[in-house]
């Protein structure tokens, strides 16, 4: 059974008399959670999350639970051998598919992500959209368990960030965990299992309310078994849950995350069934909510 991963104590400085970057982190990441870290730039952000994608590793503390994980960095280098195509399959197999298995989800991700035009294309070739699109692709294909995002919508389209959101989504539905770091404060506002805050080199959970979900959202009214509750993958990224008459769920969550909460409706045993669904730049959000 996967464990937690856990940073105990651990602080980062390079070089034996360097400044300290981090000291005294304290932080615990369970599967199935969304984490958002933010804070000024240069108070150590990219530090802690090549720390948990183990790209760096510790100067004093620990690192505990370490699960399969995948990592988007700030910069992505674009000058590699390779074709956009053939660097996601190396890497597929890197990951541990098959060879059969690595082009194929290659393909895949690629497609979802509108730059299937290019797989052919030198990495060298590519702008920076569509070279951040297979930057994104590969930390997604072979389906981690943790997967970091160092501003990884940064240069991506509109339709690009919004499958990423989507992927981000399944991802933790699916068991995973996902850390994430973005300049735009509206990126998965009010979506988030808890959000902390770099300062000074110290890690800290903000305990503010969290900024209500920004943009498009989705009403569902459901209808489940007798007695049945909602999913725990549909429960998870809820903005409301209100029952308007007897055995009649109203769900709002934010459009990027509805094909997941479909899913989860649909395949649950017994499944639920759709009355109505609803899409609006403004649906009012209620006060009560699943969280």
């Amino acid at each position: 059974m996967r464990r937690d991963l856990q940073l105990n104590n651990v602080g980062r400085r390079y070089g034996i008399h360097g400044p300290w970057i981090l000291r005294g982190v304290n932080l615990e990441l369970a599967p199935h959670t969304l984490t958002r870290i933010e804070g000024p730039n240069g108070t150590g952000k990219s530090t802690l999350l090549r720390l948990l994608a183990g790209i760096d590793t510790p100067t004093e503390g620990k690192v505990t639970g370490r699960p399969r994980t995948a990592y988007v960095p700030e910069r992505f280098p674009q000058a590699l051998p390779f074709t956009a195509e053939a660097y996601l399959t190396h890497l597929g197999t890197v990951h541990g598919l098959s060879r059969a298995a690595a082009p194929r989800a290659a393909s895949e991700w690629l497609d979802r992500f509108g730059a299937g035009a290019y797989a052919r294309t030198p990495m060298t070739r590519l702008s920076k959209g569509s070279s951040q699109k297979v930057a994104v692709a590969q930390a997604l294909l072979a389906e981690p368990e943790l997967l970091v995002l160092d501003e990884a919508w940064t240069g991506l389209d509109e339709d690009a960030r919004a499958e990423l959101e989507r992927a981000v989504a399944e991802r933790t539905a699916a068991g995973g965990t996902v850390v994430f770091v973005d300049h735009d404060p509206r990126r998965l506002a009010g979506v988030s299992d808890a959000t902390y805050t770099v300062t000074d080199g110290t890690l800290n959970l903000r305990t503010d309310k969290p900024t209500s979900p920004s943009g498009p959202q989705v009403s569902l009214d459901v209808q489940g078994p007798p007695g049945g509750q909602l999913p725990a993958e549909a429960s998870q990224f809820l903005t409301s849950s209100t029952e308007p008459t007897p055995g009649t769920h109203r769900l709002t969550v934010p459009a990027s995350h509805s094909d997941v909460l479909l899913r989860a409706l649909l395949t649950a045993h017994p499944p639920w069934h759709v009355v109505s669904l609803n899409q609006r730049d403004d649906l009012p959000l209620d006060d009560e909510s699943p969280r």
